[in-house]
């Protein structure tokens, strides 16, 4: 898990947007973004979820538009989700596509035909592939800090980062956190489109978020992390092997 990634094939992305305005800065970096990886030698397919009408609500599982969505996932190494924080948390079209995508028996609930059990908390449906998140705040870069009040940002997308992506298998890496998006000048613009393309041409090498696996190493019976493990330690951060680095911090260009 705490490695970097070795491809024997072209690398393959799925980027899913969930921004309405295609001239935001979100969608200024996401066509920056794509471009970059494309010119680095990646596949690259998009879900612009606003462009594509997508449905965010779960009536019925399945659907024609969820099996597309789903080959694109089963052809990724890496998943990129990119979204403005609204309300310390994703627009209700991306945790809809999120909702009915990331299926019982394809993400989640899949058996481990050794045991009979559910692989989950490091194994999964979506073992094998990474996953980023990029992310745009208003509010100023502290807020999102270790001792800012809006809580660090990792704490802020746990529900994401551990209980989506690491749920299902996949190794999430550190969020890319853009911050102060109300006063973004042409140079800065300048700034944050290089620090996402230098983030993007070194992915295959970064090191994922260190979460601890479901294991008996670990947990106990009742999936309570064991007493002699990080002792003294609650929250989220109990829950980690490693401790954060600098990659955890707002990417201001």
């Amino acid at each position: 898990m705490l490695a970097p990634m070795t491809l024997s094939h072209q690398p393959r992305a799925h980027w899913v947007l969930a921004h309405p305005d295609p001239d935001s800065l979100n969608g200024l970096l996401h066509r920056a973004g794509v471009d970059a990886l494309t010119a680095a030698g990646w596949q690259v397919e998009c879900s612009d979820l606003y462009a594509m009408g997508w449905d965010p609500v779960l009536v019925t599982a399945g659907g024609a538009d969820v099996r597309r969505e789903q080959q694109k996932l089963c052809r990724a190494d890496l998943l990129i989700v990119q979204f403005p924080l609204w309300w310390y948390g994703m627009p209700a079209i991306l945790k809809g596509w999120f909702d009915r995508v990331f299926e019982a028996g394809y993400a989640y609930d899949v058996l481990d035909p050794r045991t009979g059990r559910s692989r989950k908390y490091g194994d999964g449906g979506l073992v094998g592939r990474r996953a980023l998140t990029v992310v745009t705040a208003g509010d100023r870069a502290g807020s999102l800090a270790e001792r800012g009040i809006s809580g660090h940002i990792e704490d802020v997308l746990w529900p994401l980062l551990h209980g989506t992506f690491f749920y299902t298998g996949m190794a999430p890496l550190r969020p890319q956190l853009i911050t102060d998006t109300r006063s973004i000048t042409r140079e800065r613009y300048a700034g944050l489109e290089r620090a996402l393309t230098r983030r993007l041409t070194g992915v295959l090498d970064e090191i994922p978020i260190g979460y601890r696996p479901m294991d008996d190493e670990h947990y106990d019976h009742s999936i309570a992390l064991h007493p002699q493990l990080a002792p003294g330690a609650t929250g989220t951060a109990a829950h980690r092997i490693d401790t954060r680095g600098e990659l955890g911090t707002p990417q201001n260009g």
